[in-house]
């Protein structure tokens, strides 16, 4: 048998898998944008072991906090424990076990790390999970004559979530918690929830950058699977006027 060798229908089978092999690339990459989450889920029993006085004012399990503003906030919770016994710690969840919530949590790991009214009275327990946003504020008794509940209700749903609305400025967030916090728990009057600025939206037609990701990704694919046709179908008809 004599073999032929012809350049162009082997270049032309080289680009139909090449062009195929992209399509397929360019598919997995937009399933595996979409569909990738982490999975992992933190619960009661994952979290580290806490006495009182000891010196762990934050838990950043969702890892969303700078260490500079980690260190910063220790400080100054370090500092409030020992001029007023007043201990506040801030935690950070990324995503909880099915069922649970950012209240019930909260609550349990209350109950978990000051396990009788005397080690909880001085306690407050700040936490937001950073999946929803979601927050939740847990204190003892003691706290209560300088922390009413209407305080730690606002520093919970306004001071904490406001930079949060605008953003996720999770840093800014917890700064400002942290400052309201201490201001409070060390007697002084109360600084307020955050001024919230009222912002005039008007009309644009500007595109939300996910809205662009995906179209762009839809022309993409598009063209590929045009060239997909159109090059083989001009490279036998090159071959056809070549051998003819």
């Amino acid at each position: 048998m004599i073999r032929t060798f012809n350049p162009i229908q082997r270049w032309a089978k080289s680009l139909h898998r090449l062009v195929f092999l992209a399509i397929g690339l360019v598919v997995m990459a937009q399933v595996w944008g979409v569909n990738t989450s982490p999975a992992i889920a933190t619960g009661i029993y994952d979290m580290p072991s806490l006495t009182v006085g000891t010196p762990t004012w934050v838990v950043d399990d969702a890892d969303i906090l700078s260490r500079l503003t980690e260190s910063k906030i220790s400080g100054e919770l370090e500092k409030l424990a020992q001029d007023t016994g007043n201990e506040v710690r801030f935690i950070t969840i990324h995503r909880f076990d099915y069922g649970e919530t950012a209240d019930g949590f909260a609550e349990k790991l209350f109950q978990k790390w000051f396990p009788t009214p005397e080690a909880q009275a001085n306690q407050t327990l700040l936490l937001l999970d950073n999946v929803t946003n979601n927050s939740a504020i847990y204190t003892g008794d003691g706290t209560r004559a300088l922390l009413t509940d209407d305080i730690a209700t606002s520093v919970a749903q306004e001071t904490l979530l406001e930079p949060l609305r605008n953003g996720n400025k999770y840093n800014q967030a917890f700064m400002d918690a942290s400052d309201r916090l201490v201001a409070v728990l060390s007697g002084n009057p109360d600084p307020g929830p955050p001024v919230i600025e009222k912002v005039v939206q008007t009309e644009g037609t500007f595109t939300p950058a996910e809205e662009t990701d995906d179209q762009n990704a839809t022309v993409v694919v598009v063209v590929l699977l045009l060239l997909a046709t159109v090059i083989p179908m001009a490279t036998y008809y090159l071959y056809q006027s070549f051998s003819g």
